[in-house]
């Protein structure tokens, strides 16, 4: 019997276990030298929660899971010291992990990462192709920290009774429930903006565990169901040259006329009007911010709340997992996908994300030059139709142009674009509610100068334009009831409150737009297949089971009353390798 190393001839176990004996401490530390690195390490973990782990609830949050975790290994090993070193270390691997990953992804570790990135070769490969240095470091952070802890047992003089252990282990366990309770719901930013690595990675536990009960990330009709998988078309026959597609997120966009007790002046409502001279009401996923959620559902065509408490990073988890998405579809038909950022393109990892799913061409904050992240919408769409003109020079290929706008983004305290005298909001309307209509008013000035630039740049191209809101403003919650010092994630509302309803528009130019379909709100979800079918694009075998529920629903996804319906599409998409399960 040997042991095996990598590059490195046989080495009998005999002579490993006496190089082990050799390296080992002749003895242990007495024991006050021991109590006295458990203090000191004690004194540091609770420095640092208290420096880097936020408001109080949470402090107490992470300061009990961390104490409940050296209880048990207190209570399986008896060594105190053995067991406050190794958390310790663990504690130092999760924090820098997950310092460095916020670096490269504006995100922070969270719990699945560990079975997302080591549990197939191509993430694994992913990180040693791109991200060697970050591993290669971790690997050396793990084996020095394997040493540390094997060290620590060997110089571990304490004992402790095991009833002892059970005891402060119940009573950590009631301290993590406090801090639970006390500190509420995980902010839906947290992972993208707070430093609050340890709790981040502690509470994440939760959703992981409930992903890996269910067998797959996202909710689905048990295995075994059965039912013709989905076929993948490899390519795209249409009779003609279809018409370029330009898609607008409208960010915090939506209609004032949902509000009837709010006083503005009517001639912004026109830019809420498809072609059929009717607003159509959108049902969105998220209130006053995560607008991945609402761009995720659009793009993938599924809920992001089929994912459960994972929903959060869908965009994240499902890179490399998603096939015949809208911008998949658009490239099977012959289509040159760009797409218009308004940040770094690299914002919670939004790149990847947009790559895996066929948008390769991503001109953010950087490649448009923008002097910052609030540009005007004539911005944008000055620079995709300079891109469209060098594109149509040479080229006969449709393009599906994706635009994120960020004017009427918060904060409202201040006055967007001051010399332009534009209506806002009536009297007694609250100050913040009145920018917001300053820049719905602006916003349509601009959109207007697009739809008038295309005719007069490419009078001989046909476009299909849609644009849509992906979410509520905060300047709505005094409206729903809430104050204005709410922040948007205390905002916690009904899933059929008007909260999460906004808006979806279709234009056409040199283009008959065909009827659209005729439901009180349309779920987010179905968005994207409606653009195709718009687009007169033939629909593969998802995207026609995907209208088929939208009828089925009446325009309803998630709270379709057909819920197994639902979740059986889930699972055909999942069996088909339209989604991966993991």
């Amino acid at each position: 019997m040997t042991d095996q190393s990598v590059g490195l001839p046989a080495v009998p176990a005999k002579r490993m276990r006496r190089l082990a004996r050799y390296l080992a401490p002749r003895q242990a530390l007495r024991p006050a030298a021991a109590w006295l690195v458990i203090g000191v390490l004690a004194a540091l973990l609770v420095r640092h929660f208290w420096n880097d782990e936020g408001e109080l609830p949470n402090i107490l949050f992470t300061l009990g899971v961390t104490g409940a975790l050296v209880s048990f290994v207190v209570f399986l090993s008896r060594r105190v010291m053995f067991a406050t070193v190794l958390v310790s270390a663990l504690v130092v691997l999760i924090v820098a992990a997950a310092t460095a990953k916020h670096a490269i992804m504006n995100m922070v570790v969270h719990a699945y990462d560990l079975f997302f990135y080591f549990s197939s070769w191509s993430t694994v490969s992913y990180l040693w192709a791109d991200q060697r240095r970050y591993l290669l470091a971790g690997l050396a952070a793990a084996l020095a920290a394997m040493a540390i802890v094997w060290l620590a047992w060997h110089l571990d003089s304490t004992r402790s009774r095991r009833a002892w252990a059970a005891a402060a282990l119940a009573a950590f366990g009631l301290l993590t429930w406090y801090g639970a309770e006390t500190k509420g719901e995980r902010r839906h930013m947290q992972f993208y903006y707070s430093n609050l690595y340890l709790s981040s990675f502690y509470a994440s536990w939760g959703e992981t565990l409930e992903a890996l009960w269910r067998g797959a990330l996202l909710e689905a009709a048990p295995e075994g169901f059965a039912a013709k998988p989905f076929t993948i078309p490899t390519n795209c026959q249409t009779a003609s040259k279809p018409p370029h597609i330009i898609l607008i997120h409208q960010e915090s966009v939506v209609q004032p006329s949902l509000f009837t007790q709010l006083r503005y002046d009517h001639s912004v409502d026109p830019f809420f009007l498809s072609a059929d001279g009717s607003l159509h009401p959108m049902r969105v996923e998220t209130y006053g911010g995560a607008s991945w959620l609402t761009e995720f559902s659009l793009l993938a065509g599924v809920s992001t709340h089929a994912f459960g408490g994972m929903r959060q990073f869908v965009q994240t988890f499902t890179q490399n997992k998603l096939k015949d998405t809208l911008p998949q579809a658009l490239a099977r038909c012959g289509y040159r996908n760009v797409v218009f950022y308004p940040m770094l393109k690299n914002f919670v990892s939004n790149d990847r994300f947009y790559t895996s799913i066929g948008l390769r061409e991503i001109f953010d904050l950087e490649a448009q030059g923008a002097k910052s992240a609030h540009e005007r919408d004539r911005f944008y769409y000055g620079n995709a139709m300079a891109e469209m003109a060098k594109h149509l020079a040479k080229s006969d290929k449709p393009m599906f142009t994706y635009i994120q706008t960020m004017s009427a983004h918060w904060p409202y305290n201040y006055t967007y674009e001051p010399e332009m005298k534009v209506p806002g909001g009536g009297p007694g309307v609250d100050p913040e509610m009145h920018e917001y209509l300053r820049r719905l008013s602006i916003a349509k000035i601009d959109y207007d100068y697009l739809l008038a630039e295309l005719r007069s740049r490419f009078p001989d191209e046909r476009f299909l334009i849609v644009h849509y809101g992906d979410h509520h403003p905060m300047a709505t919650r005094t409206l729903l009831g809430y104050f204005q010092e709410t922040e948007a994630e205390d905002v916690i509302l009904d899933d059929q409150s008007i909260g999460f309803i906004t808006y979806y528009a279709v234009q056409g130019i040199n283009y008959r737009v065909p009827p659209l379909p005729q439901y009180t709100t349309l779920d987010v979800p179905y968005i994207g297949t409606l653009m195709l079918d718009l687009a007169g694009l033939p629909l593969s075998d998802s995207h026609r089971e995907r209208k088929r529920l939208m009828e089925l629903c009446k325009g309803r996804y998630h709270s379709c009353a057909q819920r197994a319906q639902i979740l059986q599409f889930h699972r055909r998409l999942i069996d088909s390798g339209v989604m991966a399960a993991r």
